[in-house]
């Protein structure tokens, strides 16, 4: 009984310090509000990646350019909902499935292999808490996903996210990348254009959307297939993205006959994207 007695005060003591870093770390934090009708100037990551510059004897100048929401390709942004959070329309900004997932392979590998952020916590990381990789730092991000999720709509944590991700060495948000790697606007993209620039979100600076690695290859075309799988782009699309020879429709064949219309899963409302 008194091992009991001295298991329960210790758990106890352990959830109130729990609790207490909790409201320590969270009475530090911004709100996010004004974010409904503001668009940051600069975040986080980019200074940070403007010091590393510095640090190394060399300028870095930004590419960053704002656009809004519906400017952008529906295409890429459903290849990033599929690379990076194929749950977002239906989380409250942390996909607790994800984080189980991610833990359990963790601690199989003895070392982080496998992320669990959400695009929420991807946006507040980069708006505010930079790259480091601390205890603190995640619990951190995952109360202000929290703060997001109640203060602006999914719509507008979708748009400040594509607008302020990092895409390669000085290259942020949609629009810039766009231009930097294809020479096109956000809202032209073609359905490799944009698999490519959502495969290499992973890590912006060690992948190139134009000269990608094999597992880059290999992500840009499982975005591929699922998107083709769900029905947002068609047979002759998913071909030429693959650069195979358009489907033979002379045999009077029904070519969309392979496509799985009823797969968008948590994409759901599928208009929203």
């Amino acid at each position: 009984m008194r091992r009991v007695g001295i298991a329960a005060v210790l758990l106890v003591a352990l959830a109130l310090a729990g609790w207490a870093v909790i409201v320590m770390v969270a009475a530090g934090l911004p709100q996010p509000g004004d974010l409904a009708t503001r668009a940051p100037v600069a975040t986080q990551v980019m200074r940070d990646r403007v010091r590393e510059a510095a640090a190394h004897g060399r300028r870095l100048r930004i590419e960053w350019a704002w656009v809004p929401y519906e400017r952008i390709s529906p295409l890429l942004r459903r290849a990033v909902l599929i690379a990076e959070d194929d749950a977002f329309f239906s989380h409250d900004g942390l996909d607790w499935d994800e984080i189980g997932q991610s833990a359990r392979a963790n601690l199989r590998a003895g070392r982080i292999v496998r992320g669990g952020s959400t695009i929420t916590q991807q946006l507040a990381k980069n708006l505010w808490l930079g790259g480091q990789r601390t205890l603190t730092r995640k619990l951190a991000e995952m109360i202000l996903a929290l703060r997001l999720e109640r203060a602006l709509t999914k719509r507008r944590i979708f748009e400040l996210y594509l607008n302020e991700i990092e895409w390669g060495d000085g290259v942020f948000g949609i629009e810039a990348a766009s231009r930097h790697w294809f020479g096109t606007t956000s809202a032209d993209l073609t359905p490799r254009q944009a698999a490519y620039l959502a495969a290499v979100i992973i890590n912006p600076r060690r992948y190139s959307p134009v000269s990608p690695s094999r597992r880059i290859e290999r992500r840009a075309r499982l975005i591929l297939s699922r998107m083709h799988r769900r029905g947002f782009i068609d047979d002759a699309d998913y071909a030429r993205a693959l650069g195979l020879p358009p489907p033979d429709t002379t045999r009077g064949a029904d070519t969309t006959g392979r496509i799985d219309t009823t797969a968008a899963g948590p994409l759901s409302p599928p208009a929203t994207p």
